[in-house]
């Protein structure tokens, strides 16, 4: 397999949002993560694997204060997190945060189930091994609960805690702009509701609250993002899933 020469990608969008993706990693393993700018600091949502430093190679990292907060705490999500100084998580899995390792992450389970060559399109760095891959601790160093706002000087987003993938999922809505960050809790693709500590019934209460959150601009976990009538879809094919069986 190739060694990748750039692993990152960027996407501007509107309203100071920026998308950053690891190019060479499965869309399904490979998570978003979003920068938001701010006037007094910047919000940083997930940190993907971590198999390249990420403050190195963007250069939005390094310029200004950042808050990295963790939407959850799976693999693919945090793995750049001990490079920032101010680390923000739900406290239902800060114990995971702060030493994880293959199981709590779900790191083990994904390991076993999907092949190399499904999971990336080009090595990181020359003699990369896969089974090597650790994420590395990264205490949070402020935890934040339901109804909690984070502060970007001219940007406010409120704490939804969002549980049923796993326990201290959190989503972030900004009612300016009428756009949520969600993590997890849903995406263009197979919702994971069977995981060591994902809960089916609280996965349910969660959607549900999701529809009464008037967003109509949802930034997801994984994949494309999209607007209020595809969230409806996406809500009504889990659910009726779950009817079916």
């Amino acid at each position: 397999m190739q060694v990748a020469e750039n692993w990152y990608a960027q996407t501007s969008l509107a309203d100071g949002v920026t998308l950053i993706r690891e190019q060479h990693v499965s869309p399904d393993v490979g998570c978003n993560i979003w920068h938001i700018k701010g006037r007094q600091q910047d919000l940083l949502i997930d940190s993907g694997l971590g198999v390249v430093s990420l403050r190195d190679n963007i250069a939005l990292l390094s310029q200004r204060p950042v808050l990295a907060l963790a939407s959850h705490t799976h693999f693919d999500h945090v793995g750049c997190h001990h490079e920032f100084e101010n680390r923000l998580c739900h406290p239902a899995e800060s114990a995971v945060l702060a030493a994880p390792d293959g199981f709590n992450t779900v790191w083990s389970e994904f390991r076993a189930s999907v092949p190399t060559d499904d999971m990336l399109q080009a090595l990181p760095y020359s003699g990369f091994d896969l089974d090597t891959y650790r994420v590395q601790p990264a205490a949070p160093t402020q935890l934040i609960n339901e109804g909690d706002e984070i502060d970007l000087g001219d940007r406010l987003f409120r704490v939804f805690h969002m549980p049923g993938h796993s326990p201290g999922s959190v989503c972030l809505y900004e009612d300016a702009s009428k756009t949520i960050f969600v993590g997890d809790v849903l995406y263009d693709g197979e919702l994971l509701d069977a995981l060591y500590h994902s809960d089916v019934s609280a996965y349910q209460e969660t959607l549900a609250r999701l529809r009464e959150i008037p967003a109509e601009v949802f930034h997801c976990g994984h994949y494309a993002s999209f607007g209020r009538q595809r969230m409806n879809e996406l809500i009504d094919a889990y659910q009726a899933s779950k009817l079916a069986k």
